[in-house]
């Protein structure tokens, strides 16, 4: 119903002669998504279509307007029904009748106290159940999570979604109840919050919309790309440098992309974590070590781990299917062994590191970290991978071929 009521405004609002049709619209709608839908239009459209909007409808779009856009106030419904702890059981079935009429989310209802104050709420089943004479105090749940108006999206969203209610009041700093968060709200902020991650992961500074010009999008991907660019013909020339190396083992570019892609994966799951963890801001330095460490142990012990199975699986590979000898196979498939474990643990530390340097200097780490971590994987890897190659294997054990 909502996506319908948002589509007709959304073709109402394109033709601005229509300003009666798309104010009719858009207060038939939540008023949080008349305010996504306001929010999208130009300053002039914007104000043309607030003149033709009721006076109701103008007074709560503005109340929202005064929140800014990270705030959980900005996303909150006037859709629920409230009423007082003086009423009978029959009294609160009578109001609920008459509030029903404007609201449709009647599967809770809040309850305030004498001075208005947020007191708890109730379930309309037990509401249901209620015989007359039971007192209305005994069905409303005290302990009932709110959360307040000013506090920002990303800092509650973990814990609203913990609750699992249909609904979570909005409370100001005195306790009054200024909305709600509704469940529809909930999956909203949920996608959206999604759908920015994965921009910032991919080196963007916002999803891209489908009509959103060329220019615009490629503005936002260049800066990154160019950045990546650089770096990519640093990996290039390091490989370079490893010439010879490939040249005397050439079986050993055959498993340059296991020992990058390992260490890809690694530092990205590192890079996830720490993300997550610094959503905290009140994580303190020593915790910031602890967690380095932390991924540095994961990475040891997985890189371990596929170490061992590389080298047994590798080098049974290479004697049975390359036709070479056993020493040679266990002697590459060893190499191989030691580079991916060398090479995760380094990526657990890099993925882990960047993010909290960024953080530190005051720079989005999900927007920087990104795209950088997979190209300094690779750096690492292809280090790791030739110089132990070119130590152990030419070096100390001299094979060649």
């Amino acid at each position: 119903m909502a996506k319908n009521l948002k589509l007709k405004a959304a073709r109402a609002v394109r033709d601005m002669t229509q300003a009666d049709l798309a104010a009719a619209v858009i207060t038939d709608m939540d008023t949080a998504d008349a305010l996504d839908m306001l929010r999208e239009l130009p300053e002039e459209k914007k104000q043309t279509l607030a003149a033709h909007l009721d006076d109701d409808t103008r007074k709560d779009v503005r109340r929202l307007l005064a929140f800014r856009e990270e705030e959980i106030g900005s996303r909150m419904s006037g859709n629920f029904v409230c009423i007082p702890d003086t009423l009978t059981i029959r009294g609160a079935m009578s109001e609920l009748v008459r509030q029903a009429g404007e609201h449709d989310n009647i599967s809770t209802l809040y309850v305030v106290d004498k001075n208005n104050a947020f007191a708890g709420a109730i379930d309309l089943k037990d509401l249901i159940r209620a015989r007359e004479n039971t007192h209305l105090e005994d069905l409303v749940l005290k302990s009932y999570p709110y959360v307040t108006d000013h506090e920002k999206i990303d800092d509650c969203m973990d814990r609203i979604l913990d609750y699992a209610e249909d609904s979570i009041p909005v409370l100001s700093e005195d306790k009054r109840i200024l909305g709600v968060i509704t469940s529809e709200d909930l999956i909203e902020m949920v996608d959206n919050e999604m759908g920015e991650d994965y921009a910032k992961l991919a080196g963007l500074t916002a999803e891209e919309d489908l009509k959103e010009p060329i220019v615009q999008s490629m503005k936002k991907r260049l800066p990154w790309l160019i950045i990546l660019l650089g770096l990519g013909m640093v990996v290039s020339s390091v490989v370079g440098i490893f010439e010879k190396v490939v040249t005397a083992l050439p079986i050993i570019m055959c498993f340059q992309s296991l020992i990058l892609d390992m260490a890809g994966n690694v530092g990205t799951q590192s890079l996830a974590v720490t993300i997550r963890v610094l959503m905290d801001e009140s994580l303190t330095g020593k915790q910031k070590l602890e967690l380095v460490w932390k991924e540095m142990r994961i990475g040891l012990c997985n890189g371990g781990l596929l170490g061992i199975l590389s080298f047994a699986l590798i080098g049974l590979y290479i004697y049975l299917f390359k036709g070479k000898t056993l020493l040679f196979s266990y002697a590459v498939s060893g190499c191989i062994g030691v580079a991916l474990l060398l090479a995760m643990l380094i990526s657990s530390a890099v993925g882990t590191c960047i993010p909290l340097f960024f953080k530190k200097i005051n720079i989005d780490p999900a927007v920087a970290s990104g795209p950088l971590i997979t190209t300094v994987n690779d750096l690492v890897a292809v280090i790791t991978y030739y110089g132990l190659s070119w130590l152990f294997l030419l070096k100390m054990l001299n094979l060649a071929g």
